[in-house]
């Protein structure tokens, strides 16, 4: 974790021509893939950010997520630092990073050591490939920390996180689960503009809302107000160092294009479902998509059922 001690968080078509009935079933065995939002439209003095990343579209279609066409308020000039998974504990922080606030097993779970190393990684913009050289990552390479942990132990939140956290309610978390790992966030440095996932709490400090959640100034002093860790990939990608400063904002699921972000990890085994990486709004389409099957059975005429339309 980032410099703070260590907190235990962690389908065969018949002869007929497919009608409604069929569609559903169809969606229900094989969710179709691509449903993502494209990024929305930043606000303040923010340019609007749209960068290409590959090939496949992202055009904006319906979100899928709730809160989907929600525009979080951007975090401008906040000063980043460089940590990565697997560092070793030095004098200016002496918190090792193989596990993270709310995964015990972060290094081993990652696949290996995160090097942070120019020399020992990939970073190409043209292939969309940003990771360590030495194997392919088994969660996204491109993470961040934040200096908020929801959870104080296995059994509780803190008592002002159903308060703060703008999508706590909507997630109905059982209680010590968090609601924050895995959640997207757009960083932005003037230049470029990149998707990452909340995996781990920092720089320094763990409880600090104030400025997450309702953008007040960091807590924390150190490293110029450091007040947002990013991982190698991210610093590749954006050509952003240590000690500079960037934009960062929450995004839904829904809103994030595909592109480095969801080339590795489980977020590219999720990134062909509707909703993304999240289980429980892809639970939520699939009720609905039930509902809707259900619907067509009650519509049927008893000929067309005993002939299996």
């Amino acid at each position: 974790m980032s410099h703070h001690p260590t907190e235990l968080c962690k389908n065969n078509p018949g002869s007929h021509p497919a009608g409604p009935l069929s569609l559903v079933l169809l969606a229900l065995t094989a969710v179709s893939p691509a449903l993502f939002g494209q990024a929305a439209t930043t606000t303040g003095n923010l340019p609007r950010v749209v960068i290409p990343t590959s090939n496949r579209p992202t055009t904006p279609v319906r979100p899928v997520q709730p809160g989907a066409g929600i525009l979080y308020p951007w975090r401008q000039n906040i000063t980043a630092t460089v940590f990565w998974v697997g560092e070793q504990p030095t004098q200016n922080n002496p918190t090792p990073n193989h596990k993270s606030s709310w995964d015990q097993e972060w290094a081993i779970n990652f696949g290996g050591y995160d090097n942070p190393d120019p020399a020992a990684r990939i970073a190409d913009h043209n292939t969309g490939d940003f990771r360590p050289k030495g194997f392919a990552p088994r969660l996204n390479p491109f993470y961040i920390a934040l200096p908020y942990n929801d959870v104080a132990g296995w059994s509780r939140h803190k008592p002002e996180a159903p308060k703060v956290i703008p999508w706590f309610a909507r997630m109905k978390p059982e209680p010590g689960k968090t609601v924050l790992k895995g959640r997207w966030v757009q960083i932005y440095n003037g230049k470029r503009s990149c998707y990452a996932q909340w995996e781990d709490c920092g720089p320094w400090v763990t409880d600090d809302w104030e400025y997450v959640f309702l953008g007040k100034p960091p807590k924390n002093g150190a490293n110029k107000s450091a007040a947002i860790d990013i991982s190698p990939s991210i610093r590749d990608y954006l050509g952003l160092q240590s000690g500079q400063k960037c934009h960062w904002r929450f995004v839904e699921a829904a809103q994030v294009p595909y592109g480095p972000w969801k080339k590795y990890g489980q977020t590219a085994a999720a990134a062909a479902t509707p909703g993304g990486a999240d289980p429980d709004a892809q639970r939520r389409y699939l009720e609905y998509l039930r509902k809707l099957r259900d619907e067509q059975y009650m519509k049927k005429s008893k000929s067309e059922m005993e002939n299996g339309r």
